[in-house]
Protein backbone atom coordinates (compact mmCIF):
# COMPACT_ATOMS: atom_id res chain seq x y z
CA UNK A 1 0.00 0.00 0.00
CA UNK A 2 1.12 3.36 -1.06
CA UNK A 3 1.95 5.74 2.24
CA UNK A 4 0.33 9.01 2.24
CA UNK A 5 -0.38 12.08 4.34
CA UNK A 6 -3.85 13.16 5.42
CA UNK A 7 -4.44 16.66 4.35
CA UNK A 8 -4.81 17.48 7.79
CA UNK A 9 -0.45 16.08 8.39
CA UNK A 10 0.70 18.10 5.53
CA UNK A 11 -0.97 21.42 7.09
CA UNK A 12 0.68 20.82 10.45
CA UNK A 13 3.59 20.05 8.83
CA UNK A 14 4.07 22.87 6.22
CA UNK A 15 2.88 25.17 9.08
CA UNK A 16 5.15 23.62 11.64
CA UNK A 17 8.52 24.20 8.92
CA UNK A 18 6.46 27.37 8.16
CA UNK A 19 7.38 28.71 11.36
CA UNK A 20 10.71 27.41 12.36
CA UNK A 21 12.27 28.10 8.58
CA UNK A 22 10.48 31.71 8.78
CA UNK A 23 12.42 32.29 11.83
CA UNK A 24 15.87 30.46 10.31
CA UNK A 25 16.12 32.83 7.38
CA UNK A 26 15.73 35.85 10.46
CA UNK A 27 19.09 33.94 11.34
CA UNK A 28 20.36 33.71 7.90
CA UNK A 29 19.57 36.84 7.02
CA UNK A 30 22.09 38.42 9.91
CA UNK A 31 25.06 36.59 9.03
CA UNK A 32 25.09 36.98 5.05
CA UNK A 33 23.67 40.93 5.65
CA UNK A 34 21.18 40.66 3.36
CA UNK A 35 17.57 39.93 3.24
CA UNK A 36 16.69 36.05 3.28
CA UNK A 37 13.01 35.01 1.83
CA UNK A 38 12.02 31.49 2.14
CA UNK A 39 7.99 30.56 0.79
CA UNK A 40 5.31 28.99 2.23
CA UNK A 41 6.58 25.12 2.14
CA UNK A 42 5.64 22.26 -0.39
CA UNK A 43 4.89 18.97 1.42
CA UNK A 44 5.23 15.64 0.11
CA UNK A 45 6.42 12.07 0.75
CA UNK A 46 9.34 10.85 -1.81
CA UNK A 47 11.37 7.59 -1.77
CA UNK A 48 15.26 8.05 -0.55
CA UNK A 49 16.65 7.67 -4.01
CA UNK A 50 13.98 10.70 -5.45
CA UNK A 51 15.94 13.03 -2.86
CA UNK A 52 17.96 14.37 -5.13
CA UNK A 53 15.86 15.10 -8.24
CA UNK A 54 15.82 18.97 -8.11
CA UNK A 55 19.41 19.39 -8.57
CA UNK A 56 21.73 18.97 -11.35
CA UNK A 57 25.62 18.44 -10.67
CA UNK A 58 27.15 19.27 -7.08
CA UNK A 59 25.14 19.21 -4.32
CA UNK A 60 25.69 20.22 -0.58
CA UNK A 61 24.33 17.67 1.92
CA UNK A 62 23.96 18.62 5.62
CA UNK A 63 22.96 16.17 7.91
CA UNK A 64 21.71 17.11 11.75
CA UNK A 65 20.75 14.73 14.54
CA UNK A 66 18.56 15.73 17.09
CA UNK A 67 20.10 15.28 20.43
CA UNK A 68 17.45 16.19 22.80
CA UNK A 69 13.67 16.08 23.21
CA UNK A 70 13.58 14.61 19.62
CA UNK A 71 14.95 11.22 17.89
CA UNK A 72 15.67 11.50 14.41
CA UNK A 73 17.73 13.17 12.06
CA UNK A 74 16.69 16.49 9.77
CA UNK A 75 18.55 16.99 6.03
CA UNK A 76 19.24 19.61 4.47
CA UNK A 77 20.02 20.19 0.45
CA UNK A 78 21.67 23.00 -1.24
CA UNK A 79 22.82 23.82 -4.53
CA UNK A 80 26.71 24.08 -4.50
CA UNK A 81 26.62 27.41 -6.64
CA UNK A 82 24.36 29.01 -3.27
CA UNK A 83 26.38 27.47 -1.03
CA UNK A 84 29.32 29.51 -2.42
CA UNK A 85 27.00 32.94 -2.48
CA UNK A 86 26.38 32.01 0.85
CA UNK A 87 29.82 31.94 2.39
CA UNK A 88 31.08 34.81 0.15
CA UNK A 89 28.73 37.28 1.86
CA UNK A 90 29.13 35.78 5.67
CA UNK A 91 32.84 36.68 4.69
CA UNK A 92 32.29 39.86 3.63
CA UNK A 93 31.74 39.78 -0.21
CA UNK A 94 29.60 40.55 -2.57
CA UNK A 95 28.53 37.23 -3.81
CA UNK A 96 28.58 37.91 -7.34
CA UNK A 97 30.39 36.52 -9.54
CA UNK A 98 31.47 33.70 -7.60
CA UNK A 99 33.16 30.44 -9.18
CA UNK A 100 34.61 27.23 -8.07
CA UNK A 101 34.14 24.09 -6.00
CA UNK A 102 32.88 24.43 -2.44
CA UNK A 103 35.91 23.51 -0.10
CA UNK A 104 36.73 23.10 3.59
CA UNK A 105 36.71 27.36 4.42
CA UNK A 106 33.17 26.79 3.00
CA UNK A 107 31.82 23.73 4.13
CA UNK A 108 32.97 25.03 7.68
CA UNK A 109 31.19 28.63 7.00
CA UNK A 110 27.77 26.58 5.74
CA UNK A 111 27.93 24.26 8.72
CA UNK A 112 28.04 27.65 10.91
CA UNK A 113 25.01 28.64 9.27
CA UNK A 114 23.30 26.03 9.28
CA UNK A 115 23.76 25.26 12.68
CA UNK A 116 22.85 29.16 13.86
CA UNK A 117 19.22 28.38 11.30
CA UNK A 118 18.86 24.78 12.49
CA UNK A 119 19.05 25.97 16.07
CA UNK A 120 16.74 29.04 15.99
CA UNK A 121 14.41 26.60 14.07
CA UNK A 122 15.10 23.97 17.43
CA UNK A 123 14.36 26.43 19.49
CA UNK A 124 10.78 27.04 17.44
CA UNK A 125 10.05 23.69 18.19
CA UNK A 126 11.01 23.81 21.77
CA UNK A 127 8.49 26.39 21.98
CA UNK A 128 5.84 24.40 19.83
CA UNK A 129 6.26 21.81 21.86
CA UNK A 130 6.85 23.19 25.13
CA UNK A 131 9.87 20.91 25.60
CA UNK A 132 13.66 21.55 25.11
CA UNK A 133 15.03 20.37 21.53
CA UNK A 134 18.52 20.59 20.58
CA UNK A 135 20.58 19.43 17.50
CA UNK A 136 23.91 17.96 16.70
CA UNK A 137 26.53 19.87 15.10
CA UNK A 138 25.83 19.69 11.39
CA UNK A 139 28.08 17.33 9.55
CA UNK A 140 28.31 18.92 5.95
CA UNK A 141 28.86 16.66 2.40
CA UNK A 142 29.01 17.52 -0.87
CA UNK A 143 27.46 15.28 -3.50
CA UNK A 144 27.59 14.63 -7.06
CA UNK A 145 23.84 14.00 -7.79
CA UNK A 146 25.10 11.03 -10.35
CA UNK A 147 25.89 9.12 -7.45
CA UNK A 148 22.80 8.24 -5.35
CA UNK A 149 24.19 5.08 -4.00
CA UNK A 150 27.35 7.49 -2.47
CA UNK A 151 23.93 9.62 -1.08
CA UNK A 152 22.33 6.78 0.23
CA UNK A 153 25.42 5.68 2.09
CA UNK A 154 26.36 8.37 3.71
CA UNK A 155 22.50 9.63 5.18
CA UNK A 156 23.25 6.73 7.51
CA UNK A 157 19.47 6.17 7.95
CA UNK A 158 17.64 2.85 7.00
CA UNK A 159 14.32 4.00 5.97
CA UNK A 160 13.15 4.55 2.33
CA UNK A 161 10.10 6.77 2.61
CA UNK A 162 10.61 10.47 3.75
CA UNK A 163 8.52 13.69 4.13
CA UNK A 164 10.42 16.21 1.47
CA UNK A 165 9.70 19.55 2.77
CA UNK A 166 10.75 22.03 -0.59
CA UNK A 167 11.43 26.00 0.19
CA UNK A 168 11.96 28.53 -2.53
CA UNK A 169 14.70 30.83 -0.76
CA UNK A 170 15.59 34.20 -2.33
CA UNK A 171 18.84 36.35 -1.04
CA UNK A 172 18.70 39.57 -2.90
CA UNK A 173 18.40 38.83 -6.35
CA UNK A 174 21.19 36.53 -5.55
CA UNK A 175 20.16 33.11 -4.77
CA UNK A 176 17.30 31.96 -6.60
CA UNK A 177 16.92 28.27 -5.53
CA UNK A 178 15.35 25.93 -3.76
CA UNK A 179 15.99 24.72 -0.17
CA UNK A 180 15.11 20.58 0.45
CA UNK A 181 14.52 19.06 4.55
CA UNK A 182 14.01 15.70 4.60
CA UNK A 183 12.47 14.10 7.55
CA UNK A 184 11.89 10.43 8.06
CA UNK A 185 8.55 9.18 7.17
CA UNK A 186 7.91 7.81 11.10
CA UNK A 187 10.02 10.90 12.57
CA UNK A 188 7.69 13.41 10.65
CA UNK A 189 4.74 11.81 11.47
CA UNK A 190 5.80 11.53 15.59
CA UNK A 191 6.02 15.85 15.10
CA UNK A 192 2.80 15.57 13.59
CA UNK A 193 1.65 13.98 17.06
CA UNK A 194 3.08 16.26 19.10
CA UNK A 195 1.84 19.34 17.46
CA UNK A 196 -1.73 17.71 17.68
CA UNK A 197 -1.19 16.86 21.11
CA UNK A 198 -0.49 20.92 22.18
CA UNK A 199 -3.79 21.76 19.98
Amino acid sequence: MEAKLTPEQIDALGEMANISMGNSATTLSLMVFHKVDITTPRVEIIKKSQALDDYDQTCVFVNIHFVKGLTGNNVLILKEHDVLVMTDLMMGGSGKDVTGEVGELQKSAVSEAMNQMMGTSATSLSSMFNMTVDISTPSVETIDVKSVKVFEKMFDNPADLFVKISFDMNIENLIDSIMVQLYPLDFALKMFELFSSMR
